[in-house]
C-alpha cells in the first residue's frame, strides 16, 4: 500500500523533495491559491503549523491555478505574497495541477485514499485539504470551508497516536 513517503514534489525553489522527509509526522496536505476567496485561511494554516510543529506537525502547501485562474503567479510571486502578506514559514511547493490528465501522483493518490462526496475523486476548489497520519496513511478529507481552526481535534488526536515501529 503506498503512503505520502513514497512521493517528491518540487519546492518553490526547483528542487526535487522527498516526501519522506515528513516520515513519522503528521501532515497536512493542502492545495492553496493567492487570489482565492478561502485564501485568508493561510492565516490558519500557519496557526496550526506554529502551534503543533514541536509536536511532529507539518502543513505542506501546493499552490494550484486550475480553480478560476486563482494561482497566476510563478514561484517567486507565490513565495513572497505568502511570506510578506502571511508571514507563512510551512513549506510550499511549485504550482501543480490537483485533476486532469496532468494531476500530480500524489494527488492522484490522496483522491483515490479519500474520495470526496458522494464518491467523486476530483478536487472541488482549493484549500481541500487532506490529513495524514503517523504511518503515512490519509486520515480524512476536509472541504475547502471547512477551516483550519476545525480540524484541531483530528490533528492533536493524530498526534496522540504512536509512531510506527
Amino acid at each position: 500500500m503506498a503512503t505520502l513517503y513514497e512521493f517528491t514534489a518540487r519546492d518553490l525553489a526547483g528542487q526535487d523533495v522527498g516526501l519522506d522527509r515528513w516520515r513519522g509526522q503528521v501532515v497536512l496536505v493542502v492545495n492553496v491559491a493567492s487570489q482565492c476567496g478561502f485564501t485568508p485561511q493561510y492565516t490558519g494554516l500557519e496557526d496550526l503549523y506554529r502551534a503543533y510543529q514541536d509536536r511532529g506537525f507539518a502543513v505542506l502547501g501546493f499552490p494550484c491555478n486550475q480553480f478560476g485562474h486563482q494561482e497566476p503567479g510563478d514561484e517567486g510571486a507565490i513565495r513572497q505574497f505568502c511570506e510578506t502578506q502571511y508571514g507563512i514559514s510551512f513549506p510550499l511547493f511549485a504550482k501543480i495541477d490537483v485533476n486532469g490528465a496532468d494531476a500530480h501522483p500524489l494527488y492522484r493518490w490522496l483522491k483515490e485514499q479519500k474520495p470526496g462526496l458522494l464518491g467523486t475523486e476530483g478536487i472541488k476548489w482549493n484549500f481541500t485539504k487532506f490529513l495524514i497520519g503517523r504511518d503515512g496513511q490519509v486520515l480524512k478529507r476536509y472541504a475547502p470551508t471547512d477551516t483550519p481552526a476545525s480540524l484541531k481535534s483530528d490533528i492533536e488526536a493524530a498526534l496522540a497516536t504512536p509512531l510506527p515501529e
